[in-house]
């Protein structure tokens, strides 16, 4: 190969050398520049102010450590979900044959014991009951269940036992008067939605916070139309 080929070759594979380099160097340049952006937005849009909210939990493993609850108030998760039985203290019994009805929305109990039961759909297994009392009248709701070894309550998902009003105090009075007085309201999150009218059933496709939601609310229906996690519209229910 003479001389002078050879050294255009070899200026040629320098050009592209440099091309390529120059090319990586602003990719480089690109992505670094992008993971800035990234930081920036995660900086400048913080995160809910519910999602910083840890309510406490009891997490009981067994009858003795389950009887925390009997120290403070507790008040419902959802409501309108779970079922509760008139309780008689002198035998000691849940009247499983007879359901009262269920908890509303964020309904304070003042669960003063925590006992088992056997239904007769399940006389194997041991129901882990908390009784309190409503109104003059004791009731029991089942928190769990034991069965031999097996020790399983639930209680931290059913009950919140520090007041709601203080753990999401950073609502607005608006929102939490409507919560209390069990009313759907626009611009509600789908969590507030559930604090006021207890259980909904979602109607179609969509993701937690763009959806609509079925809420029977106690007999008084509600439908909610949910964007961005705000209530949009809302209309009586079936």
């Amino acid at each position: 190969m003479e001389a002078e080929t050879r050294k255009k070759l070899q200026l040629v594979l320098l050009l592209g050398i440099v091309v390529a380099g120059g090319r990586a160097a602003y990719i480089v340049y690109e992505r670094h520049e992008a993971k800035k952006d990234e930081a920036t937005i995660r900086i400048n849009t913080p995160l809910k102010a519910d999602y910083y909210v840890t309510p406490k939990k009891l997490r009981p493993y067994d009858l003795k450590s389950a009887r925390q609850l009997t120290l403070q108030p507790a008040w419902i998760k959802l409501g309108y979900y779970h079922t509760y039985y008139p309780y008689d203290t002198a035998s000691h019994k849940a009247d499983f044959a007879h359901e009262v009805g269920t908890l509303g929305p964020l309904q304070k109990l003042d669960i003063f014991d925590v006992v088992t039961g056997v239904t007769p759909r399940a006389p194997g297994t041991k129901q882990i009951l908390a009784v309190f009392r409503v109104e003059g009248k004791t009731y029991a709701v089942p928190i769990g269940a034991e069965k031999g070894d097996e020790f399983k309550c639930y209680s931290d998902d059913m009950f919140f036992i520090e007041d709601p009003h203080e753990l999401y105090k950073h609502w607005p009075a608006d929102i939490w008067k409507a919560i209390d007085e069990h009313r759907a309201q626009q611009g509600m999150s789908e969590l507030q939605a559930s604090f006021a009218l207890g259980m909904g059933t979602p109607e179609g496709s969509g993701g937690y916070g763009s959806r609509t939601l079925d809420y029977p609310n106690g007999g008084k229906a509600v439908t909610i139309r949910f964007e961005n996690d705000k209530a949009v519209t809302i209309t009586p229910g079936a």
